[in-house]
Order: C-alpha cells, then sequence, then structure tokens
C-alpha cells in the first residue's frame, strides 16, 4: 500500500530535482558566457591600458627632464614598472596575429628610447637625450594607434560573437521557459488527476453515509481501485457498515423480546395493587387513627406511607443527602416502633453536607444491612450510630453498629464481588423495604460520583463501620 504522503512526497521531489537541474544548467551556461565575454572583452581593456599607461610614463619622463627631483624619478620608475607589466600580460595572453607582434616591438622599443634618453640625461647630453625623448613620443604615437587597430579588430571579432551569444541566450531562455510551462501543465494534470481519485472516493463515502443515517444499511459496499488511507478507510467503513447491520438486527431481535417481557410484566402489575390505591389508603388509615386518638399509630402509618413512597421509583433519580436523612428517620421510626427499647439510634449531621447530591435509596440500606445483619438478634443494648461531616474537601458518611460484625473474608467479598450479598448473606430482605445490597448502593454512588469510595471497618462481635467519602465539589 503506497500511502498519500509517499506519492505526494514523490512528486513534489521530482519536481524539485527538475527545477534544480533546470538552474544548475541555466547557471552553467550563463557562467560560459561571462567567460567568453571576459575572454573577448579583456584583450580590448588591456590595449587601453598600456596606451594609457605609456602616455603616462612619457609624461614622468618629461617631467623628470625639467625638474630632476628625486620624487620625480621615483614616479617615472614606477611607470615604466607598470608599462613593463602590461606588455608581459598582453605577451601571456597569446593574442595571434602580426600587428600583435608588431605591437609587442613597439612597446620594446619605446621602453629602449625611454633608457636611451635617461642615458643622455645622466650624462647631461642634451643632444642625445632630446633625440631620443623625440624617438619615444613618436612611438607612444605608434602605440597609440596600433592599440586602436587592435581594438577594432577584437570588437569586429566580438561582434560576430556577440550575436551567436545571443542566439544561445534566446535558445536557452526558449528551452527553460517551454520546461517550466511543461512542469505548470503536468502539476495540473496530476493535481486534477490526484484530487479527483481522493474527492471521488470522498462522495463515495458521503453518499453511503448518509444511506445509513437514514436506516439504509443494506447498500453495496464502497470500492476503491488504488491502495492507500482511503482504501483502508473505505475497507474498515464497509466493515462498520456491516457490524451496524448486525447490532441493528440483535437490537430488533432484543426490542421484541423486551416488548414482550413488558406485556408480561403488565399482565402481572395488573393482579397487583395498585401503590398509589396503597398511599391513599393509608392516609386514609392514618386520618382516621388521628382522629379516633391513635396519634401513635397515625404517625406509625404515616411513615409507613412516605417510606414506601420514597421507595417506589427510579433508583438512578438523583436527590440529596437531607432527603436520604428525612427518610432514614421515618425508616427508624418505624424500626424503634417495632423494637422498643432494644435498640437506639444516633445520628450527628453537619447540616453543610445536606446539600450534596447523591443516588436515591443510598443511606436507607446501609442502616437496614446494619438492623438486618448487625442487631436484629440482639436481645438489648443495640446502637446503631449516623455520623455525616466534612473532612479535607470530602463529604464523609459513616454507619456504625454495634452488632455481630463480620470477618475479613466477608468483607472482601462485599466489596469486590458484584454477586458478594447473594454468595455470603441470608436470604432475609424480604423483611425490610428495600431489598438493596451494599454493593449496588456503591455502584450507582460511582456512576454520580466517579472518585467516591467505600470501606468497611470490621470484627466478629465487635460491630461494623460503613464509611463512604465523597469528594465536595
Amino acid at each position: 500500500m503506497i500511502k498519500i504522503r509517499t506519492k505526494l512526497l514523490i512528486y513534489f521531489a521530482a519536481i524539485l530535482f527538475v527545477i534544480v537541474v533546470l538552474f544548475f544548467v541555466r547557471e552553467q551556461s550563463g557562467q560560459k558566457v561571462l567567460e567568453l565575454y571576459n575572454d573577448n572583452v579583456e584583450p580590448s581593456l588591456l590595449l587601453n591600458e598600456i596606451t594609457k599607461e605609456t602616455n603616462q610614463t612619457f609624461q614622468s619622463l618629461k617631467i623628470y627632464i625639467y625638474e630632476p627631483w628625486p620624487e620625480n624619478l621615483s614616479i617615472y620608475e614606477k611607470d615604466r614598472q607598470r608599462l613593463i607589466q602590461l606588455q608581459k600580460e598582453f605577451k601571456e595572453k597569446q593574442i595571434e596575429g602580426v600587428p600583435s607582434v608588431n605591437f609587442l616591438n613597439t612597446i620594446s622599443s619605446f621602453l629602449e628610447h625611454l633608457d636611451k634618453t635617461m642615458e643622455g640625461v645622466e650624462k647631461h647630453d642634451i643632444q642625445r637625450y632630446s633625440k631620443h625623448l623625440n624617438e619615444a613620443e613618436k612611438t607612444a604615437g605608434y602605440i597609440h594607434e596600433s592599440s586602436l587597430d587592435l581594438i577594432n579588430k577584437e570588437l569586429s571579432d566580438y561582434q560576430t560573437l556577440s550575436l551567436l551569444i545571443d542566439k544561445k541566450i534566446k535558445d536557452r531562455q526558449k528551452l527553460g521557459t517551454t520546461i517550466i510551462l511543461a512542469i505548470i501543465i503536468l502539476s495540473i494534470l496530476f493535481a486534477l488527476w490526484f484530487s479527483n481519485g481522493i474527492t471521488r472516493t470522498i462522495e463515495r463515502l458521503t453518499r453511503a453515509a448518509k444511506e445509513m443515517s437514514a436506516g439504509r444499511y443494506s447498500g453495496e459496499d464502497v470500492m476503491v481501485s488504488r491502495k492507500d488511507e482511503l482504501w483502508f478507510l473505505t475497507k474498515t467503513f464497509n466493515e462498520m457498515k456491516r457490524n451496524i447491520l448486525e447490532s441493528v438486527s440483535e437490537m430488533e431481535e432484543k426490542a421484541k423480546l423486551a416488548q414482550l417481557l413488558k406485556e408480561m410484566e403488565l399482565k402481572s402489575l395488573q393482579n397487583q395493587i395498585n401503590p398509589h390505591f396503597l398511599f391513599n389508603t393509608l392516609n386514609t388509615i392514618s386520618k382516621l387513627s388521628y382522629i379516633e386518638g391513635a396519634e401513635r399509630t397515625s404517625d406509625l402509618i404515616s411513615s409507613v406511607s412516605a417510606l414506601l413512597r420514597y421507595n417506589i421509583g427510579n433508583l438512578d433519580r438523583q436527590t440529596t443527602i437531607k432527603d436520604e436523612v428525612d427518610i432514614v428517620k421515618e425508616y427508624f421510626f418505624i424500626q424503634k416502633t417495632r423494637f422498643g427499647d432494644r435498640v437506639e439510634f444516633v445520628q450527628n449531621v453537619d447540616s453543610a453536607c445536606l446539600s450534596m447530591p447523591i443516588p436515591c435509596l443510598t443511606l436507607q440500606p446501609l442502616i437496614e444491612n446494619a438492623f438486618m445483619h448487625g442487631i436484629e438478634n440482639m436481645a438489648g443494648g443495640a446502637k446503631i450510630e449516623l455520623h455525616i461531616y466534612e473532612d479535607n474537601e470530602h463529604v464523609c458518611i459513616d454507619v456504625k453498629d454495634n452488632g455481630a460484625g463480620m470477618d475479613q473474608a466477608t468483607i472482601d467479598r462485599l466489596l469486590n464481588s458484584s454477586h458478594a450479598e447473594k454468595e455470603s448473606l441470608p436470604k432475609k430482605e424480604s423483611g425490610h423495604s428495600t431489598g438493596i445490597g451494599m454493593r449496588n448502593v456503591m455502584d450507582r454512588l460511582r456512576l454520580f460520583h466517579k472518585d467516591s469510595k467505600m470501606n468497611i471497618a470490621s470484627s466478629l462481635g465487635k460491630g461494623t463501620i460503613v464509611s463512604i467519602q465523597i469528594r465536595n465539589g
């Protein structure tokens, strides 16, 4: 499978290579033209420099003759050495032809006349240095004329060469322009081909996704010819569509089964007492007992009615610690009526914690377990305590009893096994209102508060403490 990124990198690398080669060739061509230009222009510049230096040397000699000072002699010597150096450079250029040889000989003759003039000056032979000075002046004129002739000849040759160079430059410019246009056209064609391949696949996936969003999963699979990331995406999309189709079929079957179960539950509920009828009946009995003077019986019936109303409903609904504490009071009032002085209930609730949201039926099952498995069989002195307080940004709930307690193995099963209640606890739930186990309380509490914690501290014969920690905020 060739990735899209790899294709793009190969394409851009090829384009970059062609552009680099093109610029390299143009740079080499320009360098050769520049070298050819310099080779043809340098002789003309050198001839012009020789002519200028010849006149300069002759003038410095005349100044020295009229004013034979050491400073003037030094200037003359520098000019003479410069002229000799230029003669040497001209000779190294190896410009062929008789005019060039004659030109070099004329420079040599000019230098000889300069030397002889200096000898006459040193010997104070006015006739001699005057003669050679005149000859040097004439020779300087010959040098000037010869240099002009050679420059004209070089310019004539360069004109022909210049036309050839211009032609080569234009040809290379046309070639470079053609290559650049070819690269642009190929880039556009590649971009169209490449983008069509991507957009075509995306359009097919989009149409298939719209069909799926409309609930139609039986369409044909999306097909892609090139193996790249889109091929893998399309393959995964087709597999996902098939999996969804299978899941929908399973859900439809489960829905049919659930509908049958609901119908069976409805028929079963039709044979039971309507809870609202039961609430109304209990309220009627409570009012009648109050009218007849049986106030304690009325309170007991009211508590049973409130407890039953609170327990019947969705266990996942949210409530507050205040509501939970109130319903625990109703529950304990009922149990107090049953057990009398055999049991004592102590509560210590911090009012700042009452607004904390918790799941419905969190505290009552804990109190029920304390009754059921802790103190129910005690003849007297039974005690259950409920403490709710804040500690280090946590709301802490402790349910403590002084009942039978439990061993560590039972504690571990209660905290770590979802079936702990079924395995380790006796089946006494029928005597209490909820039948909700400790693990169920913890699971629902973690749905509301993910970082909540539950701990059980107990030992046989020494009671049990169930502790819950909920992060405040």
